[in-house]
């Protein structure tokens, strides 16, 4: 556990330090960074795009559900009511949704996973796809890769700046590394704790969507390891909890940290002394089934998005929905289930919250 001083002022010198250099690397942004949601004035990029891009793969083919089965009438407005970027593991697709409609998609080839993926306010989307990294334009030009060495996969990535990007490597040791786009010349790396040194079958489940946050310090979901851990810029530990399949860590304004709990569906938003303040579990929500909860953001009104990846086979696929928008007092105001336009979700980033995704700590994902 840790104290509640111990993300205050020995870390605002490196968030200041952060921030400056997240404005300084997006100086030249087509958006507005003082703007109330500075990303709605990103989509017309997408609005405009061409249907198939010079570096995009063939749409693949998935499953919908069958139109005889009546999905319930859930509130909320369907696709109406956010604007986003959507993906979900199993279809390496990514999609922009506005006006609700699908506005933007991109198809990338298959084999790997996208677990990780940003809209920055230069329009540029970047995306990790298991066995390599992407930067990819509106216009579906791929502008940036970092293919993973042998015997490593990458399944978190985030922008620092518009110049750089944090990934964790999984691998034998697994690293956090910071690198720079312009020539993938590394910037920052650190070893981080594995189950195994030597066995390549604990590679995969290392770590998922780990998170630089605004203080400067660095948050870690330990998938395989059961725990989430948070280091300081001197890589120094300074709290740590207990927490099942920790498919993300989200450091939250309020100090607290949100927690999803994949295959064991739950959300936990945990204090700083290691105590769960708010919590989703998997039986909490009568007439909707949590599966996979692979990824939960807390919005500016306060309410809280979860995105529920369905599994099974046929029509069971389609029983849970793909998002559920709840009050603090878990009121549910929005759920999406809509497999016709969309597939499974792992994770979206709403577009329409305060926040320049390139700045770390400005958006609570």
């Amino acid at each position: 556990m840790r104290s509640n001083s111990s993300r205050s002022a020995p870390y605002f010198l490196a968030a200041l330090l952060v921030f400056a250099a997240a404005i300084i690397a997006g100086s030249g942004a087509e958006t507005t960074v003082g703007a109330a949601q500075p990303m709605l004035g990103v989509l017309e990029q997408f609005e405009n795009a061409p249907g198939t891009g010079p570096d995009e793969a063939q749409m693949p083919s998935r499953p919908v559900p069958d139109p005889t089965n009546a999905v319930p009438h859930w509130p909320g407005g369907g696709l109406s009511r956010h604007p986003m970027l959507f993906y979900g593991e199993g279809n390496n697709v990514l999609y922009v949704v506005n006006h609700g409609k699908v506005i933007w998609t991109c198809a990338f080839t298959n084999g790997g996973e996208i677990d990780d993926a940003w809209l920055m306010s230069n329009g540029h989307i970047i995306l990790t796809k298991m066995f390599a990294c992407y930067e990819v334009t509106p216009d579906k030009r791929i502008v940036w890769t970092y293919q993973c060495p042998p015997g490593t996969q990458i399944h978190t990535c985030q922008p620092i700046g518009l110049d750089q990007v944090m990934v964790v490597q999984n691998g034998l040791p697994p690293h956090m590394i910071i690198l720079n786009k312009k020539d993938n010349s590394i910037v920052m790396k650190h070893t981080l704790p594995a189950v195994s040194a030597t066995d390549p079958k604990t590679v995969h489940p290392q770590y998922r969507n780990c998170r630089v946050t605004g203080h400067g310090t660095f948050l870690i979901a330990c998938l395989k390891q059961d725990k989430v851990i948070e280091y300081d810029k001197s890589w120094h530990q300074i709290w740590t909890v207990d927490a099942q399949t920790p498919w993300a860590a989200v450091w939250l304004k309020n100090g607290d940290t949100l927690i999803t709990g994949d295959n064991h569906a739950y959300v936990h938003e945990v204090n700083p002394r290691g105590k769960i303040v708010w919590g989703l579990e998997k039986s909490d929500l009568p007439g909707i089934q949590l599966h996979d909860v692979q990824t939960a953001d807390r919005l500016d009104n306060g309410d809280t998005i979860i995105c529920n990846r369905g599994g099974g086979r046929g029509n069971a696929r389609f029983a849970a929905p793909q998002l559920i928008e709840l009050t603090p007092d878990k009121k549910i105001v929005w759920v999406l289930q809509d497999y016709a336009d969309l597939p499974a979700c792992s994770a979206v980033q709403l577009l329409d919250q305060s926040g320049i995704p390139e700045n770390p700590g400005d958006l609570q994902r």
